[in-house]
C-alpha cells in the first residue's frame, strides 16, 4: 500500500501552482459531468451534434478564448469515453461514435493554430517555452 501511494503521489500532484491558475468548483460537480444528462442510453433515436472547429474560425480567437475551448473540448473528450466505457459494460453500442472525431478534430486543430502562433514569436527562449507548452497538450 506504501509503495501505492509513493509511486501515485506524482501523479495526483498538481503541475501548477495555486498562483498561477485559479481554482472553482463546476457548477455540476459531480460525475453527472462524465455523462450525458437527460439522454436514455438505451434510446435509439439519433441526435445530430455540432461540427468540429475550424482552423480559420480558431485563428480569429483570443489566446484566452482558445484556452477555455481546449478545456472544454477536453471535458467532452472525457464525457465521451465515460459514456462510451458504461455502454461497453452494459453490451450497449455508442450513440453517435462520429463525435469522437469531431473533438479529436478540433484539438488537433487547436494545437496547429497555438503551433503557429508560437511560431511568430521573436523570442526564440519564448518560442521554446510555448512550443513545449503545446506539445505537451
Amino acid at each position: 500500500m506504501q509503495v501505492a501511494r509513493t509511486l501515485l503521489r506524482p501523479l495526483l500532484r498538481p503541475s501548477v501552482s495555486h498562483n498561477q491558475i485559479s481554482v472553482r468548483p463546476s457548477s455540476g460537480g459531480g460525475l453527472a459531468e462524465f455523462f450525458e444528462v437527460g439522454r436514455d442510453p438505451k434510446s435509439t433515436e439519433k441526435i445530430v451534434y455540432g461540427r468540429s472547429w475550424k482552423a480559420s474560425e480558431l485563428r480569429l480567437k483570443s489566446w484566452d478564448d482558445l484556452h477555455k475551448l481546449w478545456y472544454v473540448l477536453l471535458k467532452e473528450k472525457n464525457m465521451l469515453l465515460s459514456q462510451k466505457q458504461m455502454l461497453n459494460s452494459q453490451n450497449l453500442r455508442m450513440p453517435n461514435p462520429e463525435r469522437f472525431g469531431k473533438v479529436r478534430k478540433s484539438m488537433c486543430r487547436l494545437k496547429q493554430v497555438l503551433t503557429e502562433r508560437a511560431l511568430e514569436v521573436e523570442d526564440r527562449t519564448k518560442r521554446n517555452v510555448l512550443k513545449r507548452m503545446i506539445n505537451s497538450m
